[in-house]
C-alpha cells in the first residue's frame, strides 16, 4: 500500500508539473531591452504613497500604478523592495497601450521600528529611457491597542 501511495504521489507531481509547464511563458525582457524599437513611454500615477498610521503587527498594502502612454506593450521587470520588511508583486504580463499596470507592496510592521518610516521599491520597465524608478512610501507605526493600554496603566 505504501509503494502504491508513493507512486500515486509521484504521478500526481508529474501531472501537476506538466500543468505548470502549460502556463504562458514569461516574456524575455532582456531581448526587449536590447531592441529600442520595442521601447514605449509610461507615466507613474503613484510614485510616493503615505499609508497614514498602522499598528505594530499589521501588514500594510499599497499599490503603485503605471500607465502605458506609448504605442507598444509596456513591461515591468526587476521590481524589488528596498528592504526585507516589504514584499512586492507586480503586473508581469504586457501592459497594453493606454492601460495600467500595478506594483503591489506589502509592508510588515513587525519587521520595522515604531515611529515614522520611509521605504522604497525599485522598478525597471521598457520605457524609452529605461532608467530605474524609485517609488517611495511612508507612514507611522504605533503600538497596538493592548500594548498601548498596558503601557498607559503602569
Amino acid at each position: 500500500m505504501g509503494k502504491f501511495f508513493i507512486l500515486l504521489l509521484l504521478e500526481g507531481g508529474i501531472f501537476f508539473s506538466a500543468c505548470n509547464n502549460a502556463e504562458e511563458k514569461p516574456v524575455d525582457v532582456t531581448s526587449i531591452m536590447k531592441d529600442s524599437t520595442k521601447f514605449t513611454t509610461m507615466q507613474w500615477l503613484d510614485t510616493s504613497l503615505d499609508f497614514g498610521t498602522a499598528k505594530k503587527g499589521e501588514k500594510v498594502s499599497l499599490v503603485f500604478r503605471a500607465k502605458n502612454t506609448g504605442d507598444k506593450p509596456l513591461y515591468l521587470y526587476d521590481v524589488r523592495p528596498g528592504c526585507g520588511c516589504t514584499l512586492v508583486d507586480y503586473t508581469k504580463e504586457a501592459i497594453a497601450p493606454g492601460k495600467e499596470g500595478k506594483i503591489m507592496a506589502e509592508y510588515d510592521t513587525n519587521k520595522g521600528s515604531l515611529g515614522a518610516i520611509h521605504k522604497t521599491v525599485y522598478a525597471r520597465s521598457n520605457n524609452s529611457n529605461h532608467a530605474q524608478t524609485t517609488l517611495f512610501f511612508s507612514g507611522t507605526v504605533v503600538m497596538g491597542d493592548s500594548a498601548a493600554t498596558a503601557k498607559h496603566k503602569s
